[in-house]
């Protein structure tokens, strides 16, 4: 039984992941996605992984990485059609959809002019978010014509494809604050409020983080999120409407713990590595039953440990 943990950095996070796979007892690699190198032909270097953990810092090293890995047939966690849902946040408004999760209200253009049209029609205030983006980067609450050509004009400007498309949401009045639940699995594991007096409360923008009680409707609506995007192990953002209740704002496939973990003293580390060698374990049953061979070469040596100061 082997794991693969691909990382960018070591963070608190990851060195957690790391002390809970040595409690485990399980065999396992750090690998750093920025030398990872895929020979799209010859998958015999991967092929000793049982699943792999994927931390990556980078969206596209981890989306693609997980794209190779799981055609192979390696599971990863998350598996790469979830990230790919959850990476896009228009991607991720769709399952939702689809799903029938309840969210802000939403609408996309494709053009400025279209992206105005629409605006008027919706009336202000409203927010505009770029489809890829994290840590509440990025975001502009629009209150009025004037600002919203000037956002759209600069958003033209910044010239990539993902930038082209206007990901336009109804705006909240939050009671100061949202709520980020933790889902493993079919478990909502924690949750916490993330408050400020500014209209973003992503704690990476400065909300201060507070222990949220799961309550039986949190859990209901944290956990059809979670299958609306394909499952695993992911931090769902809601918030709470005054007349709708709560609604799913996004959905996180690579979650962070590190101030959450000390407020509730919740092991969301030692949560994530079980529910890896439950994926682990599913694996090798499968390789029992099809006969498929996994060399034991890895393409990390465990002795990479060292480079990282563990």
């Amino acid at each position: 039984m082997r794991i693969g943990l691909l990382y960018s950095r070591m963070r608190v996070e990851e060195k957690w992941i790391v002390e809970s796979l040595e409690r485990s007892g399980a065999c396992y690699d750090l690998i750093d996605d920025r030398r990872v190198a895929l020979t799209l032909d010859d998958p015999a270097a991967w092929s000793g992984y049982d699943v792999v953990l994927e931390r990556s810092l980078s969206y596209k090293n981890g989306l693609y990485s997980t794209q190779v890995l799981n055609a192979w047939g390696i599971p990863t966690l998350n598996m790469y059609h979830v990230a790919a849902t959850c990476g896009d946040k228009l991607a991720t408004s769709v399952a939702l959809a689809r799903g029938g999760v309840p969210q802000p209200r939403l609408w996309a253009a494709f053009s400025p002019e279209s992206a105005l049209e629409l605006m008027e029609q919706i009336g202000y205030p409203l927010v505009l978010k770029p489809v890829v983006g994290s840590w509440g980067r990025l975001l502009s609450k629009i209150n009025d014509r004037e600002s919203a050509e000037t956002v759209l004009e600069h958003k033209e400007l910044l010239g990539s494809h993902q930038s082209a498309v206007y990901y336009i949401q109804e705006y909240i009045r939050k009671p100061g604050r949202d709520i980020r639940t933790f889902v493993i699995g079919d478990e909502t594991v924690c949750a916490i409020y993330r408050s400020s007096d500014h209209w973003i409360t992503n704690t990476a923008r400065g909300g201060k983080a507070a222990i949220c009680p799961v309550t039986p409707e949190l859990h209901a609506i944290s956990l059809a999120a979670a299958r609306a995007v394909g499952g695993g192990a992911l931090a769902i953002d809601v918030l709470e409407h005054p007349e709708r209740g709560y609604l799913v704002n996004e959905v996180n496939h690579t979650m962070e713990f590190h101030s959450t973990v000390p407020l509730t003293g919740v092991d969301i580390p030692g949560m994530l590595v079980a529910y890896a060698l439950k994926m682990a374990h599913g694996a090798a049953k499968l390789r029992t039953t099809t006969g498929r061979r996994i060399p034991e070469r890895c393409i990390v040596e465990p002795a990479m440990a060292a480079s990282v100061g563990l």
